[in-house]
């Protein structure tokens, strides 16, 4: 479920356009008005925003806003503005320029796992427009060659979307992962392939057929491997696939637990999920840190980028 709140009546994109550059142009910045207008649009309406703000005043949005804000309230807003497709790619990138740790990589298994088919390859086609180049290319050039066969097939899938589940399939496809975890082949191609071409459901009913059949569930099995980066992105997949509203809510509680915050993977968790199961992310949260999402978020941020995400979380003022 979304925690984005729009307004009863929606302004037009004109008046919403209006609003916006009468809050960023003159002497100082309007950032509440900033905050009311897109922070209470979906994707769609923000889309017309940019497209009617370039019409009237012949400049991108995205880059007044880079110039009159500042921080990470810049960053967040930005990221929240961008058509969702050309925001996951842009996050893409620069997870893959990173060439760090397999957090990094957390954003592609994301795409591939915890979106829609289609978003997928709209994602794909941002990145072809932006990079000039494939995102598959990009990630055989970028990651580490134990990691690239997995990553290369997720984001090349087209899973079917509906309900579809053959029981038979799923214990013989358990099955499968099982000798291949035991002999410590995770890079075996039959886990490869059931994990990037099976929908999500049935997916699922093939985890619960493992845990039904071998005591242990699959994640807990491949931990049993070791501790290397391919261990780690398998844990990622499945948790993304299974329970994408649990993995969401571990990204936030990683990001502001511990010394400091670390606001780009806050602001990647909340910004890509307000429209899509936020509130659930929320639920997942509270029962597995016993804490308020919102109270921690809170405790954690301040000034105008905690107000944001506090909207963006269904907790600011409503739009007008």
């Amino acid at each position: 479920m979304a925690s984005l709140k729009l307004p009863e009546v929606v302004p037009s994109p004109k008046h919403d356009s209006e609003r916006l550059r009468k809050a960023v142009q003159g002497y100082g910045t309007d950032e509440k008005e900033v905050i009311l207008v897109l922070g209470h649009r979906n994707a769609q309406q923000r889309k017309e925003i940019g497209e009617t703000y370039q019409q009237l005043y012949n400049e991108s949005l995205i880059d007044r806003l880079h110039s009159e804000l500042s921080g990470d309230f810049r960053n967040a807003v930005i990221l929240w503005t961008y058509d969702p497709p050309e925001r996951h790619a842009r996050l893409a990138k620069s997870a893959l320029k990173a060439k760090k740790a397999i957090k990094n990589l957390q954003v592609l298994v994301e795409i591939a796992c915890a979106s829609t088919p289609n978003h997928l390859v709209a994602v794909r086609q941002a990145y072809c427009s932006l990079f000039d180049c494939s995102l598959e290319e990009d990630i055989i050039a970028s990651v580490a060659p134990t990691l690239r066969k997995l990553l290369v097939s997720l984001v090349s899938s087209f899973r079917y979307d509906k309900v579809a589940v053959n029981l038979e399939v799923a214990k013989e496809e358990a099955s499968k992962l099982h000798e291949a975890i035991a002999n410590r082949h995770l890079d075996n191609d039959h886990i490869v392939w059931i994990l990037s071409t099976r929908n999500l459901f049935q997916l699922r009913e093939t985890f619960a057929c493992y845990k039904n059949l071998y005591a242990n569930t699959l994640e807990q099995d491949i931990k049993s491997c070791g501790k290397g980066d391919l261990e780690s992105l398998l844990h990622l997949v499945i948790w993304c696939i299974d329970f994408p509203e649990k993995h969401f809510a571990k990204v936030v509680r990683d990001s502001i637990v511990g010394f400091g915050t670390d606001e780009d993977s806050l602001n990647r968790a909340i910004v890509t999920r307000a429209e899509i199961d936020l509130l659930k992310v929320r639920f997942e949260y509270a029962n597995m840190y016993k804490s308020s999402l919102d109270d921690d978020v809170v405790g954690d941020t301040s000034g105008y980028y905690r107000d944001f995400l506090m909207t963006l979380l269904g907790k600011g003022p409503e739009g007008e």
